[in-house]
C-alpha cells in the first residue's frame, strides 16, 4: 500500500534529540555483567536483569536531562556487544560454522550464541573485527552468502521498546540501516564467484519491513536507521549500485508501508487504516552527504537521494560535514519540503563544549534548503564520548570525592550528559528564539574565550621548534644500508618471532598499580613489583624461544594514557570510559594544549629488561597519529600541527632509548588507517601529514637501530602506499581473522620491507593450534619473500590471560620453526 507524503499526517519529529547514548554504564555496569556471564559467575537471567536495569536507568536519565519522554526524543540504542552484530542477530544471519547456535524454531540467537559469534570457540573463528568508519570503535564484520539465513528472527528491539514504554519513556529504536549493514559485510567463504552481500538486499529489507510492522504494533512513533555509508566514497563498492540500493531499500520501507498516524479520512469519514511502520529517521553521521567539489543535485548528492524518498526525517552531520546546498528553485532541495532535517550541530565525536551561538547559526543556515522543519541533534551517537563531566571525581582511596580534572579544563568540556543539555538549549532557541536562552549562549561563549586565552594552549618554545624543521628531519638513510647494519647488529634467524608489546595484565599488576596511584604503595615498592613482573616476562619469552623480546608493559594502564600522563598538554580522566569494542573500554586522554616531553618516559623499563637478556628487547612507543586518534584532541588548530608536536616528543624518546643501548624501537600506529578521511578528496592531505609525523618521530634513529611499527583492525588495502611511506624497517599488522588478506595486496604493491602479518588473533579467547598458525604462515611466505616475514600475534596481549597466551605463543614459535625449516 502506498501513501501520499503531501497529505499523510505524521508524528512531528522532536525539537531536539541525540543519535545514541553510551551503553556501557556510568561505572561500566554492562562490561562487568557481560564478563561475569562469560566467566560463568552468572547466567543469562542475571545478565538480562543487569542489562534491563541499565536500560531503564538510561532512558529515565535522558528524560530527566531534558529530552521529551513522550515523543521519541530518547534513542533506544542499547547493545550487549556491537550494533552490527545486533543486526546479524536480528536477521539470524550467522556464518555456517555457527549454524548450530540458531534456535531451529524461530531462527534466533540466545545470549551464549550471540557472544560466541563475536568471540569464537574451539576451531571456529569469530567474525572479523574492524574500525567503524573513522572512529576508534570496532565493529564485527558480517559474513553473507547466497545461502546465509535471513529473516526477522530476533524481537529484542521490540521488547526493549516495550520495556522503556513501561518505564515511562517512549523511545526511538535505533539500528544500523540495511544498506550500510550489507555494504560493510563481506562475502562468506561459501559465496559464489562475483557475489556481493548487497545481492541479498531484498531479503534484508523484507526482514526490516517485518521489524517495522512489529514496532508499529507496539506503538513506536519513530525508528532510526543509521546509514553512514552514504558519507563515504571509499571502498570497492560501485557508487551507482549504492545509490540504487538506497532507492530500493527506502522505497520498500518508506513508500510501500503505511506510516504511523495516517488518519486519512475516506469518503465515509472512516479512519481505521492501520499503521504498518513508525516514521523513519535516516541518520548519516561522520561526514557530509554531498561529496566535496561535486554539484548539488548530482549523482553524488546523497541528501538529494534521501530527499527523493518518503522517509520522514534526515539527520545530517554538521560537525564533520559542511552545510549542504540545494539544486532546486532558490537553492532548495527537491522533496525536502515534506521532511524534517535534524541538524547535527553538537559534536558527538569529541568532548569540547559547544559555542552555542555559533552552532545555532549553523542550524539556522539550513532553512534555505526548504525542509518542512529543522530541528537540532548531535552529529553522531554519543557512544564515542564518556558519560558525564560531573562524574570526574576519584571513587575511592585518600582522594575519594576530589575533582579529577582541573576546574578550568572542566569548564571547557561537554561529555554525553552535557551534550544532551546543549541539544535542549539549542532546540529551545530554534523554537522560541535566542532571547529565551541568552544566558546559556553567553556562558558557552565565555568558556570558549577562556579556553583560547589559557596558559599552555600556546607554548612559544614548542611552536618555535616546529617552525625550524626542515625536510631532512623527516628522512632516514637508505633502506639497504639500514638492513645491512641491522643484520650485523641483531643476528636474527629467518622468520624471527616476537610479540607486539604488552603481556597479560594480571590482577596482581593492576592491584599494585592502583595502590601506587592512590598513594598506598610508595615509589620504591611499586618499582620493585613492576621490575619483578618484567623479569618474569623476559624469562617466559626466553623459555618460549622468542627471538625479539619485550618488557611486557606492566607499568602501563593504556598505550595512549600512559604517555599522556607524562606529556605536557594532556589531561586524563578518572571515569571517562568509552567503549572500544565488546566489553573493552578505554579512557581517552584530553589533548588540550601544546605538547612537549619534560623527561624520558620509557627508558628505565626497556633498559632494565635489556639488562636481563642477551636477546634484543624492543623499546615500545605509541605513534603520534594513534595518540591523536585515541585521545580527545584540541579542535583549534590543524591535526597535522598537533601530530608533529607529539612526534617531536617521541623523537626525543627514541634518541634516549638508543643512548641506553636499545637496538629495536617499535612505534605503534594502529590508528593510521582509522583516521583516513571518508572522502577520497581529503585523503592525500591526511596521508601527507600522518606519514610525515611518523617519519619525524623516527627519522633521527641510527641505521643500525631497527624501527618497527604496528597496525591493526582496519582495512589496509587503501593505505598500502602509506604503509610503505612510513619507512619503518618492519611493519606488523592484523591478518589472522582475515586469513592473510593483506599479504597479497602488499606483494602486488611491491612492498619490500620487513612485515609481520599477525598469525594469532588475540581478540578472541581461542588458542590457535600449531597447524592453524603454520597454515597462516605458509600463506604469508607464499606471497612475500620469506626473508622479509616476521612471526607475531595480531596485537598486544594485555587483555588475554596467561592460560591462553602461553600455549598460543608456543604454537606460534613451533609453527615458525616448522616453516623456517622448509624454506
Amino acid at each position: 500500500m502506498t501513501t501520499d507524503p503531501t497529505t499523510t499526517r505524521r508524528p512531528a519529529f522532536p525539537g531536539g534529540t541525540i543519535l545514541g547514548y553510551p551503553r556501557i554504564g556510568r561505572r561500566r555496569e554492562l562490561k562487568k555483567a557481560v564478563e561475569s556471564f562469560w566467566s560463568g559467575r552468572s547466567d543469562a537471567v542475571d545478565l538480562e536483569i543487569a542489562a534491563g536495569t541499565l536500560r531503564r536507568d538510561t532512558v529515565r536519565r535522558l528524560a530527566a536531562l531534558g529530552l521529551d519522554p513522550d515523543d521519541g526524543s530518547v534513542p533506544g540504542s542499547f547493545s550487549y556487544y556491537d550494533q552490527v552484530l545486533d543486526v546479524v542477530a536480528l536477521l539470524g544471519a550467522v556464518p555456517a560454522r555457527f549454524a548450530d547456535l540458531i534456535d531451529p524454531d524461530d531462527g534466533s540467537l540466545e545470549p551464549e550464541g550471540y557472544f560466541t559469534v563475536a568471540r569464537g570457540r574451539g576451531e571456529d573463528a569469530p567474525l572479523e573485527m574492524t574500525k567503524w568508519f573513522d572512529t576508534n570503535y570496532h565493529y564485527l564484520v558480517p559474513e553473507i552468502s547466497e545461502s546465509t539465513p535471513i529473516s526477522f528472527a530476533d524481537h529484542r528491539i521490540v521488547r526493549e521498546y516495550a520495556e522503556a514504554k513501561e518505564a515511562g519513556v517512549t523511545t526511538r529504536p535505533v539500528l544500523v540501516g540495511p544498506v550500510t549493514f550489507l555494504a560493510l559485510s563481506k562475502a562468506a567463504d561459501d559465496a559464489g564467484e562475483g557475489f556481493h552481500p548487497l545481492d541479498r538486499l531484498d531479503d534484508v529489507v523484507a526482514a526490516y519491513a517485518e521489524l517495522l510492522r512489529a514496532l508499529a504494533a507496539v506503538g513506536a512513533p519513530w525508528v532510526q536507521l543509521d546509514e553512514p555509508v552514504l558519507v563515504t566514497d571509499t571502498g570497492d563498492l560501485d557508487p551507482e549500485r549504492l545509490r540504487a540500493a538506497v532507492a530500493t531499500a527506502y522505497r520498500a520501507l518508506a513508500t510501500d508501508l503505511v506510516p504511523a498516524d495516517p488518519a486519512q479520512d475516506d469518503a465515509d469519514g472512516d479512519t481505521e487504516t492501520e499503521a504498518e511502520r513508525p516514521a523513519i529517521l535516516v541518520a548519516t553521521p561522520f561526514g557530509g552527504l554531498q561529496a566535496p567539489g561535486r554539484p548539488a543535485g548530482g549523482p553524488d548528492d546523497a541528501l538529494a537521494l534521501l530527499a527523493a524518498t518518503d522517509v520522514e526525517a534526515i539527520a545530517i552531520d554538521l560537525v564533520r560535514g559542511a552545510v549542504p546546498t540545494g539544486a532546486g528553485p532558490g537553492g532548495t532541495v527537491p522533496g525536502l519540503a515534506t521532511k524534517t532535517l535534524v541538524a547535527g550541530v553538537v559534536d558527538g565525536h569529541n568532548v569540547w563544549r559547544s559555542d552555542l551561538a555559533a552552532r545555532l547559526e549553523v542550524a539556522e543556515s539550513l532553512r534555505p534548503l526548504g525542509a518542512g522543519a529543522v530541528t537540532v541533534g548531535t552529529s553522531t551517537s554519543l557512544l564515542h564520548v564518556p558519560h558525564d563531566v560531573d562524574d570526574e571525581t576519584f571513587d575511592d582511596g585518600p582522594d575519594a570525592g576530589r575533582l579529577a580534572l582541573d576546574p578550568r579544563l572542566r569548564d571547557w568540556l561537554a561529555f554525553a550528559d552535557q551534550k544532551v543539555g546543549e541539544v535542549t538549549v539549542l532546540a529551545r532557541a530554534v523554537a522560541e528564539g535566542r532571547e529565551a536562552v541568552a544566558e546559556a549562549l553567553a556562558a558557552s561563549s565565555a568558556a570558549a574565550a577562556s579556553r583560547r586565552a589559557a596558559t599552555g594552549v600556546v607554548v612559544p618554545a614548542v611552536r618555535d621548534r616546529l617552525a625550524r624543521l626542515s625536510d631532512g628531519d623527516f628522512a632516514r638513510g637508505a633502506h639497504d644500508e639500514r638492513v645491512a647494519a641491522q643484520r650485523a647488529r641483531l643476528g636474527l634467524p629467518a622468520l624471527p618471532t616476537t610479540t607486539i608489546g604488552s603481556f597479560p595484565q594480571t590482577t596482581d599488576i593492576r592491584t599494585a598499580r592502583a595502590a601506587w596511584a592512590k598513594g598506598e604503595l610508595d615509589d620504591a615498592a611499586y618499582t620493585t613489583a613492576m621490575r619483578a613482573e618484567v623479569e618474569r616476562v623476559v624469562r617466559l619469552q626466553e623459555d618460549l624461544g622468542l627471538d625479539v623480546l619485550v618488557h611486557g608493559e606492566p607499568e602501563r594502564n593504556d598505550m595512549v594514557q600512559y604517555f599522556a600522563e607524562q606529556l605536557d598538554g594532556f589531561a586524563t580522566t578518572a571515569l571517562g570510559w568509552v567503549q572500544s569494542y565488546g566489553s573493552r573500554c578505554v579512557r581517552p586522554p584530553i589533548l588540550w594544549g601544546d605538547v612537549s616531553r619534560p623527561e624520558a618516559m620509557t627508558v628505565e623499563w626497556s633498559q632494565y629488561a635489556q639488562s636481563l637478556t642477551d636477546k634484543p628487547v624492543k623499546g615500545m612507543l605509541t605513534g603520534p597519529v594513534t595518540i591523536l586518534a585515541w585521545s580527545f584532541v584540541r579542535d583549534d588548530q590543524p591535526l597535522g600541527d598537533t601530530a608533529n608536536q607529539v612526534a617531536l616528543a617521541l623523537r626525543d624518546e627514541v634518541a634516549d632509548l638508543e643512548a641506553a643501548g636499545i637496538g629495536v624501537v617499535q612505534v605503534d600506529e594502529p590508528a593510521l588507517r582509522e583516521l583516513l578521511p571518508l572522502r577520497r578528496a581529503d585523503q592525500d592531505d591526511y596521508l601527507r601529514w600522518s606519514v610525515g609525523s611518523f617519519r619525524l618521530a623516527t627519522a633521527g634513529a641510527a641505521a643500525a637501530t631497527q624501527v618497527h611499527t604496528h597496525l591493526c583492525y582496519s582495512e589496509f588495502g587503501e593505505v598500502v602506499g602509506a604503509i610503505d611511506g612510513l619507512d619503518a624497517d618492519v611493519t606488523s599488522l592484523e591478518a589472522a581473522r582475515s586469513r592473510m588478506e593483506i599479504v597479497p595486496e602488499l606483494a602486488d604493491a611491491g612492498y619490500s620491507r620487513g612485515v609481520g602479518p599477525g598469525v594469532y588473533d588475540i581478540h578472541s579467547p581461542r588458542v590457535p593450534s600449531t597447524a592453524e598458525v603454520t597454515e597462516l604462515l605458509r600463506l604469508a611466505v607464499k606471497s612475500i619473500d620469506p626473508s622479509l616475514v616476521w612471526v607475531n600475534p595480531d596485537c598486544g596481549l594485555k587483555t588475554r590471560g596467561y592460560a591462553e597466551v602461553e600455549p598460543a605463543l608456543r604454537h606460534l614459535v613451533a609453527a615458525a620453526r616448522e616453516v623456517r625449516a622448509a624454506i
